[in-house]
């Protein structure tokens, strides 16, 4: 590359030599410090100020291309002046925790002004940012575009489908860079298939055919409050003549879908009433669970602070004794309104939705959802006291193998959202991914048992909810905080060195580092291996069609006898085994998991190896287990003679 200023005189031989070889290191160093081949200089993205932004913008949506699975969308976003200005894509989206706004999915940007064309260029540092100059004299910017719902399943997640959609505002707008979201209004407008039902935390305006206008918001709160749309709707009040309503809005692929017992829906509603008993206060004034029953719409488990999406299984209420994969959704999701939504962390309190969020306290807002989503579950009836149990079994082993641990601490996971944006990885127990969810569900484990002890079962994290969570009640303006103040909140309950106790933890790594599993034993029980599943496991890896032989052989199956993951460092790895390699035989038979349980049985005589031929890509290869220990599955195992404070933590509260 040639310096600008040299550009202008010709230049010898030696010269050019000169500057392109002598110091190519420098060169590349300055090439970002250059002016982008452009056809105008960009103006800087200014910063976000706490003011308020003049007029409303108008949003409207039309859903009804459900064959192609396009939104067409329109805005209109008042001007004060003219001169440059810049609108953002929503880049950071909260729930997501990181830098994932799906900016390829939107298409045929068009903006006029006055009847006129007006040209955007997109700003090469910041991509989600658009550069346009307002012509003199306009008043508003109009703005046509498509947000291109995928169409499969590997072009993203699916958000509309010939039955139902899910319109997430911020994949279909842009807003005005250099305000708080919270000062920016929005009048939002859905055009919807034809006698199609809703379920949103927004409220109506005005309907018009099959036209709905809802009343202005903030633009935090409309990003906040998603719509969930189908032909077979259901909704069922969750608190019938409470305080402020609660209600689950179900679509579906099929209508029988909804069909629902009465036991069912009373579940539904304990877990509503156990809420309210674990924190006493409500930050919403009404709270929309949004539901799909489908296995054609992406699937989603997404915390809102009025409202949540969610995917079930089409045969959650009809299924209901063989599926167990979604149980504890929606006790997780609801629980986000105190955790996550209304007391946020404090350096994820940011202006806009293009600004960088940090996660560094994601194992309270996540791991201390985890923790409440499925104790929650368990008070109410969406678990049996025993399947939380057993579900916990599964967690506890899966983190006292996490062999990552010996490279990077726990609180270095809650990064992943950022680093790897929900990839999948293929070394999942040395690499790590996003462990503050469970692995901070087993500290706040510690964290209560503690508590109990330390009082003699007066008190326990329960208190701490209610004193963290549950106070101000009827505020809706987010709270945030800091990892002093979780720390001043502990010591509120019970005095004890709550920060060593925390950091202790969360930092730990290394040889000798373990999980956090004291609050098991403290518990009353602990983490036990035996040679069948759990009832809730064998159900559980039914319906999800995984079969387990992590703790045997080192590796677990999935459909059509592919390997979908190996524990680092185990047989399986040891022998070369990866995921995404497929077994073709056991002991000179065509695969099966059954077959491959009965080989392992087998080899418990010391004179029978296991046998495996392998296919990797198109080359196949034989591997042998010298391996005579049996199956091993995880379960929780109850120490005799001291107190059973698992059981309390997991009974329904009264009062």
């Amino acid at each position: 590359m040639i310096r600008p200023s040299l550009r202008a005189a010709p230049l010898g031989l030696g010269l050019a030599f000169l500057l392109v070889s002598a110091a190519p290191a420098a060169l590349a160093q300055q090439a970002s410090t250059y002016p982008p081949a452009l056809p105008a200089s960009l103006p800087s993205i200014p910063d976000a100020q706490d003011v308020a932004y003049p007029g409303v913008i108008t949003l409207d949506i039309d859903a009804t291309n459900l064959a192609q699975h396009i939104f067409a969308v329109k805005q209109t976003i008042p001007v004060a002046q003219a001169g440059p200005m810049t609108l953002f894509f929503p880049e950071w989206l909260p729930g997501n925790h990181g830098p994932v706004g799906p900016i390829a999915q939107l298409a045929g940007i068009e903006i006029t002004a006055n009847g006129q064309r007006v040209e955007w260029v997109r700003d090469p540092l910041h991509p989600f940012a658009y550069h346009v100059v307002v012509p003199a004299g306009a008043t508003a910017l109009n703005i046509t575009m498509q947000h291109l719902s995928p169409t499969a399943a590997n072009q993203g997640r699916i958000t509309m489908t010939p039955e139902m959609l899910n319109i997430q505002w911020e994949k279909m707008l842009l807003y005005p860079a250099g305000h708080w979201s919270r000062n920016i209004t929005v009048q939002p407008t859905v055009k919807f298939p034809a006698g199609w039902q809703f379920g949103t935390a927004l409220e109506p305006a005005s309907k018009t055919g099959d036209v709905q206008t809802f009343k202005p918001v903030n633009l935090e709160i409309l990003i906040d409050s998603p719509v969930f749309a189908g032909v077979h709707y259901r909704q069922i009040d969750l608190n019938p003549g409470g305080r402020s309503p609660v209600r689950a809005n179900f679509v579906a692929d099929d209508a029988k879908s909804l069909e629902a017992t009465d036991d069912q829906i009373q579940i539904l509603r304990n877990m509503v009433d156990q809420m309210d008993r674990l924190y006493g206060a409500r930050h919403f004034d009404h709270y929309d669970f949004l539901i799909a029953m489908t296995d054609k719409l992406g699937g989603i488990g997404l915390e809102h602070h009025r409202s949540s999406e969610n995917s079930v299984d089409p045969a959650f209420f009809t299924g209901w004794a063989a599926h167990l994969g979604d149980r504890d959704l929606l006790s997780h999701e609801m629980n986000h309104s105190w955790d996550g939504k209304w007391r946020r962390p404090a350096d994820q309190y940011v202006p806009n939705f293009n600004s960088p969020l940090q996660n560094s306290l994601l194992w309270v807002y996540e791991g201390q959802t985890q923790y409440y989503g499925q104790v929650v579950a368990a008070r109410s009836g969406l678990l049996t006291k025993q399947q939380a149990m057993d579900s916990l079994a599964m967690t506890a082993a899966t983190y006292d193998t996490r062999v990552g641990r010996e490279w990077r601490a726990m609180q270095d996971t809650t990064n992943d959202p950022i680093i790897s944006q929900r990839q999948p990885k293929g070394w999942l127990s040395w690499q790590r991914d996003e462990d503050y969810y469970s692995e901070g569900q087993l500290i706040w484990l510690d964290v209560d048992t503690t508590i109990r002890e330390k009082t003699g079962g007066r008190k326990s994290l329960d208190d701490f909810a209610r004193a963290f969570y549950g106070v101000r009640d009827g505020d809706y303006a987010p709270a945030p905080y800091t990892f002093e103040d979780v720390v001043a909140a502990l010591n509120g309950v019970v005095a004890n060195d709550w920060a060593t106790f925390l950091r202790t933890r969360l930092d730990a790594d290394g040889p000798e580092a373990r999980a956090p599993l004291d609050g098991l034993a403290r518990g009353g029980w602990r983490l036990a291996f035996t040679d069948k599943p759990t009832d809730y496991m064998k159900t559980l890896y039914a319906e999800l069609k995984r079969n387990d032989f992590t703790y045997s052989l080192g590796f677990q199956t999935g459909e059509a006898n592919k390997i979908r993951s190996v524990q680092w460092n185990s047989l399986a790895f040891k022998s070369g085994l990866a995921a995404g390699m497929e077994i073709v035989a056991v002991n000179g038979q065509a695969a099966t998991a059954d077959r491959l349980t009965e080989a392992v049985t087998a080899a418990k005589d010391p004179a029978v190896p296991i046998t495996l031929i392998v296919k990797d890509d198109d080359q196949y290869r034989t591997v042998v287990f010298d391996y005579h220990d049996g199956l091993r599955y995880p379960r929780l195992e109850r120490i005799p003679g001291t107190p059973d404070r698992l059981g309390d933590i997991l009974t329904p509260r009264r009062r």
